[in-house]
């Protein structure tokens, strides 16, 4: 959401003006950039516990940080909740995840290199401090009530309201991490190309990314539990709505669908967060709630009821992919490389669509509880997922090969992709991987992964 001061305060009153913000984003194809957003887990390394925001804890990560490199802190009513440097960015989730929004990279080798320093970094900060961090998709020892709070106005609002439409929203903002991919498209009907596209596939990623098979220690029958947490979190704001595959979608119905269909959460308003959680932001948008501190609608509130929507893909004034479970570095990267050239050649976007126009949306959407199970081996038009994967992973290698974009060693990006071709080819998952060692040579002992997994 944007930061305190830098909203636009500019009356909103009808969606069109939201459609025309997202056109906006629009530009043309050799100003394409990639932005990637990485979460992890924080462990004290003594006994694998959350670290607390303070004392000692994720306060005083972000603060060596921004003494050690030089990122300006963001403050919610005087605390550190985050970092920003140029056009990258530091953020905590809810439980204290580390996220790095990373800045608009021209290449996945620029993509690798900025995540490499960013890791070393945390790890240069962090561990001083006695605090380590993992990449899983879900919190794989932990309870709820053991994991912390951030000092975030938004969380509170939004740790209130979440039980009242889902049974796993807590979970998820607590015990969830997630690796995305943020993408760019050319003018509204590449905006619709992609998002189709990569919403019916984002189930076969799902699949391939699939690192959460534990929960409290314990295994629990699932592969990506992170994807069966979105299936009974909030469904007016999540998982692969219809209207995007509507006859006629473009910015002004999704603008339309996220005003009246989306409950909103809250409005900033002089530092504060004004609690407005269910309510409709089309009545805030025509003056119907003047009962509340909220004021007029805005261009800068409608911006932030944007980030409260939390579909698979996401459109704001780019394309955010969010199907994949956090995982090792390679995998991260690999999230990327996989989108990367599944839409930003044209060849490779173009038998994309084709693949997917094989069968009807729903198809792909029934996919999502599937997949959260098994993972590639989920059944698929009397095969499995992982042959569907097998294509989607071919056609991303073309794409990357026809973009041409090499590294100092002459390597093409690709090879980003090798984590991907070997799973497509019949290699265990992340998760299958963890509950091998799990059952072997952890005997049973889950705080084992920390270290195993630890950046």
């Amino acid at each position: 959401m944007s930061n305190p001061g830098d909203a636009d305060a500019t009356p909103i009153t009808s969606p069109r003006q939201l459609a025309d913000y997202l056109a906006g984003g629009s530009k043309p194809r050799e100003r394409f950039r990639i932005g990637t957003e990485h979460e992890k887990f924080g462990f004290r390394q003594a006994d694998f516990a959350a670290p607390p925001y303070q004392p000692g804890g994720i306060r005083a990560v972000l603060e060596g940080m921004a003494a050690a490199d030089g990122w300006e802190p963001i403050l919610d009513r005087g605390n550190p909740i985050g970092l920003k440097k140029d056009s990258a960015s530091v953020s905590l989730e809810p439980a204290g995840q580390l996220e790095l929004s990373g800045g608009l990279a021209g290449t996945l080798h620029e993509t690798r290199a900025e995540l490499d320093a960013h890791l070393e970094l945390v790890r240069r900060v962090a561990g001083p401090l006695g605090i380590g961090f993992a990449p899983l998709g879900f919190q794989p020892s932990l309870r709820r009530e053991q994991m912390p709070w951030m000092p975030k106005g938004r969380y509170a609002i939004m740790r209130r309201y979440m039980p009242k439409v889902g049974g796993l929203g807590l979970d998820m903002m607590t015990r969830t991490c997630t690796v995305q991919v943020n993408l760019d498209f050319a003018d509204e009907a590449d905006m619709v190309r992609k998002m189709r596209v990569s919403l019916a596939l984002q189930p076969v990623a799902t699949a391939l990314f699939a690192n959460s098979p534990f929960t409290e220690g314990r295994p629990n029958g699932f592969l990506s539990y992170r994807a069966h947490v979105w299936t009974d979190t909030d469904p007016s704001r999540s998982g692969m709505p219809g209207v995007f595959f509507e006859d006629g979608f473009g910015f002004e119905r999704y603008a339309a669908w996220v005003i009246d269909q989306v409950p909103m959460y809250f409005v900033h308003r002089d530092g504060q967060y004004v609690d407005l959680a269910g309510q409709s932001f089309r009545r805030f948008m025509q003056g119907e709630l003047a009962d509340t501190a909220a004021g007029t609608a805005s261009m800068g509130d409608a911006a932030d009821h944007l980030t409260t929507v939390f579909t698979d893909v996401r459109l704001k004034r780019f394309i955010e992919m969010r199907g994949a479970d956090a995982g090792s570095v390679e995998m991260m990267v690999a999230q990327s490389a996989l989108w990367v050239g599944l839409l930003y050649d044209p060849a490779a976007l173009a038998a994309a669509e084709a693949l997917v126009r094989r069968h009807p949306w729903t198809d792909y959407a029934a996919l999502r509880p599937a997949v959260a199970r098994q993972a590639l081996e989920a059944p698929w038009q009397g095969g499995t997922v992982r042959e569907l994967a097998r294509d989607m992973v071919a056609m991303a290698r073309d794409g990357l090969r026809a973009r041409a974009r090499l590294d100092a060693c002459g390597h093409d990006e690709s090879v980003h992709l090798l984590p991907l071709e070997a799973l497509a080819a019949g290699a265990p998952t992340q998760a299958e991987h963890w509950l091998s060692r799990f059952n072997g040579a952890w005997n049973g002992d889950i705080t084992r992964i920390y270290r195993e997994a630890a950046i």
